[in-house]
């Protein structure tokens, strides 16, 4: 919740150099975690007899449940939704339409934009914008 505010406590996702120092590792250590993350769904796919995430989606049958735990901070927790297997063919569970992102339509586009003149050419730029709820991470 604080890496997109560019406040990573442990360093990881932010610019700001104080920040960064908390970071013991190195951009490779990083690199290399999500290659062995990697690996290890391949592997995990490939022992269930899968070769992409692909076959997978949708395929609540592959989920394994749980008996009830009795917490109380479990007590009202429904997951009956993920466990749900429509009466339908794969391709309609796995995708049905093409999402709408509006990353096009995000104030640091038009702030990069406008700034153009600061980034290339080192001029002084003034920009006031609104800064709306949605814009929340900008500048991170």
């Amino acid at each position: 919740r604080k890496c997109h505010l560019n406040t990573c406590p442990v360093g990881v996702a932010t610019q700001d150099p104080v920040l960064r120092k908390r970071f013991k590792g190195t951009p490779e250590h990083v690199i290399n975690f999500f290659f062995y993350v990697a690996e290890e769904v391949r592997a995990l796919l490939a022992e269930m007899g899968y070769t992409h995430l692909d076959q997978i989606i949708g395929d609540t049958d592959l989920l394994e449940k749980r008996a009830l735990i009795q917490h109380w901070k479990a007590r009202g927790l429904d997951f009956s939704k993920m466990f749900f297997k429509p009466d339908a063919p794969h391709e309609a569970v796995h995708w049905t339409e093409r999402q709408k992102h509006p990353i096009d339509d995000v104030l640091d586009r038009k702030l990069i934009e406008l700034a153009k003149p600061a980034l290339e050419a080192r001029q002084p730029v003034s920009i006031e914008l609104p800064i709306r709820n949605v814009d929340r991470s900008t500048g991170a």
